[in-house]
């Protein structure tokens, strides 16, 4: 197990060595972070709590930021976790529910963190292929195990399944149906709605995309207060600072600031999928701020490489179902501009 560990951490997060920006005229494309910044009064919220307070560890339960994600999302406190972004929400899952030899089901390919917390587990990994044009696969629904993933939209096809499909998944599935809503607010609908005739369905969301904070590392988990209640009791007990708390409650009070970002995302991701296309990508209809494009049976590697050198990362899965396409984060109008240039 120990000799698995390293490179199971290397790749959580999709990290190659050698892709990361190193000066601040790369164009960065291939980590799905928001291009714009947060809203003015995150910063302000985060000086504000850089006081003497830092010496006192910060409100295990994340009161207040329970208490804001409630009143916007239309819950109540004890609905909510929060975490350190929701990577640490999915570990607490992992640990909640997955032993050695439990079963977790999802579609693949999809967020490769997924399988690795899977084997960090011990556990044994069903998945399901998706078609080729991402829509859900009717065999999950008859898929038997403890935990059950949807990533939706999900990554790396930025598709999205519709909420009929998870309701019936939540109905017929005897484990804890887990929706995560990483890039939601770049799409239409929400499994939150669904949480309240459905005990057994739990809603990830992130701080990281829509609201510009992935440096911040702040995710919240929606559910039934009874399963949320034996989910808390493997989570750390300062699993989030001070300041992660402040800038979350920040953010979502001027939850105008985020959606101004995401329409403009929107409409860039739209100008970008239709001049992909025009250059002889396949591209899917993403709902994320992320498309998906490809040449089918052309390995899109060498293509990657080359806008590397031309100072802009993309994202490419050196894997038989994706190695001809390339995941591309939607940026500003001018990076877009670079990355077709490029092309």
């Amino acid at each position: 197990m120990k000799s698995r560990v390293r490179p199971i951490v290397a790749q959580m997060h999709g990290y190659v060595p050698g892709e990361q920006p190193r000066d601040r005229d790369v164009v960065k494309l291939n980590t799905n972070e928001n291009p714009y910044p947060p809203a003015p009064g995150v910063a302000r919220a985060i000086v504000a709590a850089a006081s003497d307070d830092l010496r006192l560890y910060p409100d295990p339960g994340g009161s207040l930021l329970r208490e804001t994600a409630a009143r916007v999302y239309g819950v109540t406190p004890d609905e909510i976790l929060v975490g350190n972004g929701s990577d640490d929400l999915l570990s607490m899952l992992m640990r909640a529910f997955v032993g050695p030899g439990d079963v977790v089901v999802y579609p693949e390919p999809t967020y490769s963190l997924y399988e690795s917390l899977v084997t960090i587990q011990e556990g044994r990994v069903l998945s399901v292929p998706f078609p080729p044009d991402f829509s859900f696969p009717p065999a999950l629904q008859a898929a038997e195990g403890r935990l059950m993933f949807v990533c939706n939209p999900n990554s790396p096809s930025g598709t999205f399944t519709p909420l009929e499909v998870i309701a019936d998944l939540a109905a017929r599935f005897e484990g804890v149906v887990v929706v995560d809503e990483a890039y939601v607010d770049f799409a239409a609908a929400t499994a939150l709605s669904l949480l309240a005739e459905h005990p057994n369905l739990v809603v990830l969301r992130t701080f990281s995309k829509s609201f510009s904070l992935a440096g911040m590392r702040i995710g919240l988990m929606f559910g039934h207060r009874d399963l949320l209640a034996e989910i808390s009791k493997v989570k750390d007990s300062y699993n989030v600072g001070r300041l992660a708390l402040v800038a979350g409650v920040a953010a979502l009070e001027d939850y105008a600031w985020m959606e101004r970002n995401v329409a403009c995302i929107v409409a860039t991701r739209d100008r970008l999928q239709s001049a992909l296309a025009k250059r002889g990508y396949d591209v899917l209809p993403s709902t994320a701020n992320f498309v998906l494009a490809r040449r089918p049976g052309e390995d899109q590697a060498p293509v990657q490489q080359r806008l590397r050198d031309s100072g802009v990362l993309v994202r490419h899965f050196p894997t038989p179902r994706l190695a001809d396409a390339l995941r591309i984060t939607v940026g500003t109008d001018p990076e877009i501009d670079q990355l077709l240039a490029a092309l």
